[in-house]
């Protein structure tokens, strides 16, 4: 049985944040970037947007965040 349900950052469970991971090849773990509403991979800079409290991990939905990756 689970007690209350805790949110986490931009509304999300904090057990599903700790198992979100990029769905590219790398599967890299992704961090919360609370200011612009974003998942960001820690591996190859994508950001991806939560919209309405779901994750939206689809490779065409994310942005690059301009780093140093990208091709």
């Amino acid at each position: 049985m689970t007690q209350g349900t805790t949110q986490g950052p931009l509304g999300l469970d904090p057990v599903l944040l700790g198992i979100l991971a990029c769905p590219d090849t790398h599967h890299a773990p992704l961090t919360v970037d609370e200011a612009a509403g974003e998942l960001l991979c820690t591996e190859c800079d994508r950001a991806f947007p939560v919209r309405d409290g779901i994750p939206v991990l689809l490779l065409d939905e994310a942005r690059h965040r301009g780093g140093s990756g990208g091709a």
